[in-house]
C-alpha cells in the first residue's frame, strides 16, 4: 500500500506573538520563529504508519514549505516514514489553500501511483479545513475530512467522520484523500534509533520547474484569496490628571463616572 501524508510546518505556539505582517507584501513574517509539524498532521502520519504495519508498503511525506522545513520533515521520517518530498520555491510564497493544493497535487502526481493520501483535518495557523477536499478534487479522488475512525476490511475502507451532534459512517474504496482529526489516534514518539535512521532516508526537493507548474497558478498570483488593506489599531487611551486632597480626588472620580453613565 503506497501512502502519502501531506504535512505542514507551522510556527511553534509559544512564539505566535512574534509573528508580524509585512506592510508592503502583506504576507506573514516568520523569520527566526521555530517551526514544528502541524499537530494534527502527526495523527495523519500515525494513521499511515499503522496501515503500513498492518498491510505493508511505503509511507512518504509531502510538504510545500520553505527550505528551513527540511529538519521538520526529518521528524516525520524519525517517526517511521520511508521518504520525504519538500516542494519549495519562492514562486509558492503567499499561497492560499487552493494555490497550495495545486502544488501538493502536482507533487503527488509526480511521485507516482498512490493508494491513499492523508492530511490533518486543519492547520494550527490557518484552520480552514480546505486542503483535504481541494486536494481530493484536484487529484480526482473521493475525499472526506474530520475522520475519527478508519478500518480497512478486504478492499473496503470503513470510516467515521465527526459532526456537531455525533458521527457519520462511510464505506469507500481506494484511492482516497482523507483528512484525519486528533481523535483518531495518539501519535507515537520519535526514538533515538528513528532519529539516526531518518538521516539516511530518501529526501527529495522539487521546485516550480520540476513540477511543471505555471507560476500564474501558484503563490500569491495564483490565489483567489488576496490580502486587503492593513490598518493598525490605535491602543492609546485618554488620560486626565486629578490633583488635590484624597477626598477631593475621590469626589472628582465619582463625578466623572456619573457623567460617563457608569454610576447613577
Amino acid at each position: 500500500m503506497n501512502i502519502a501524508v501531506c504535512i505542514k510546518p507551522v510556527p511553534e505556539p509559544n512564539h505566535y506573538h512574534k509573528i508580524t505582517i509585512n506592510p508592503v507584501t502583506k504576507l506573514l513574517e516568520r523569520h527566526g520563529i521555530p517551526i514544528i509539524i502541524n499537530p494534527v498532521d502527526k495523527n495523519a502520519i500515525e494513521t499511515a504508519l499503522q496501515l503500513k504495519e498492518q498491510l505493508g508498503g511505503k509511507v512518504v511525506l509531502v510538504s510545500m514549505a520553505p527550505p528551513e522545513a527540511r529538519e521538520t520533515l526529518r521528524e516525520g521520517l524519525a517517526m517511521g516514514a520511508d521518504g520525504a518530498y519538500l516542494l519549495s520555491d519562492r514562486a509558492f510564497a503567499g499561497a492560499d489553500t487552493l494555490a497550495t493544493a495545486r502544488v501538493l497535487a502536482a507533487g503527488l502526481k509526480k511521485i507516482g501511483v498512490l493508494d491513499l493520501i492523508l492530511t490533518g483535518s486543519e492547520s494550527a495557523d490557518g484552520g480552514t479545513n480546505h486542503i483535504p477536499s481541494q486536494l481530493g478534487e484536484l487529484m480526482g479522488f473521493p475525499h472526506l475530512n474530520n475522520l475519527t475512525e478508519l478500518n480497512l476490511e478486504a478492499a473496503t475502507i470503513k470510516m467515521k467522520t465527526k459532526i456537531e451532534n455525533g458521527y457519520v459512517a462511510y464505506e469507500g474504496c481506494l484511492p482516497l484523500v482523507l483528512g484525519v482529526s486528533r481523535e483518531i489516534n495518539t501519535p507515537r514518539y520519535t526514538t533515538l534509533v528513528g532519529i539516526v535512521m531518518a538521516q539516511n532516508k530518501p529526501f527529495t526537493t522539487w521546485g516550480l520547474g520540476d513540477l511543471e507548474l505555471d507560476p500564474a497558478n501558484t503563490g500569491l498570483p495564483g490565489s483567489p484569496t488576496q490580502p486587503g488593506d492593513l490598518h493598525v489599531p490605535q491602543h492609546g487611551r485618554k488620560a486626565q490628571l486629578l490633583e488635590g486632597e484624597p477626598a477631593d480626588i475621590a469626589g472628582k472620580i465619582v463625578a466623572i463616572l456619573r457623567t460617563a453613565g457608569v454610576l447613577a
